[in-house]
């Protein structure tokens, strides 16, 4: 298992975790949008092809730990941001996929869900970035957003997310070779 995402090309990045399963209760966390905004993003998904999918982001409180502030990068951003999309795929509970709306672009995000014994392998891919700054923002986001999900699942208090998430992004630059 990676610990690290791995970038496919350059507008793509994948990550890998092995969860706690069973794989309902993977992909609860993944569409219940109570349960998603424990670890990513509350809001609502409608489990259909071309359902809506709502992510409202407060990522500063996705931790009872004292966080920094967002960094110099992203501190002109709100404490609560949202995004659309919609479902393109959707093979509950094993896939979903759906676009990621910002401003006038959109990316795709598909999660694949196998059962490994008494885990669950996620596999995560996000295509469509429109640059390294988002590929970079996006590959820091999702680990740390994965990370805390598994302590979610597993009951540990998470790491809190802009101090875990300024550290990966520098760690993703290095492992990428970006400037």
């Amino acid at each position: 298992m990676k610990k690290y995402g791995e970038r496919l090309d350059e507008s793509t990045v994948r990550f890998e975790r092995l969860l706690p399963g069973p794989i309902e209760r993977v992909w609860q966390y993944l569409t219940e949008g109570d349960k998603r905004a424990q670890w990513l993003a509350g809001g609502r998904t409608e489990l259909s092809v071309d359902g809506l999918v709502e992510l409202e982001f407060q990522n500063g409180t996705l931790s009872p730990l004292p966080d920094d502030p967002p960094p110099q990068k992203y501190c002109g951003l709100p404490e609560k941001m949202s995004y659309t999309g919609r479902v393109l795929k959707c093979e509950a509970p094993y896939q979903l996929s759906h676009t990621w709306q910002s401003d006038d672009e959109y990316s795709v995000v598909e999660y694949q869900l196998s059962e490994q014994d008494d885990k669950v392998l996620l596999i995560l891919t996000h295509r469509r970035l429109s640059d390294e700054d988002e590929l970079l923002g996006v590959s820091g986001g999702w680990h740390t957003h994965l990370d805390i999900l598994h302590d979610v699942l597993i009951g540990r208090t998470p790491q809190p997310f802009w101090r875990t998430h300024t550290a990966l992004e520098a760690e993703y630059k290095d492992r990428y070779r970006i400037d």
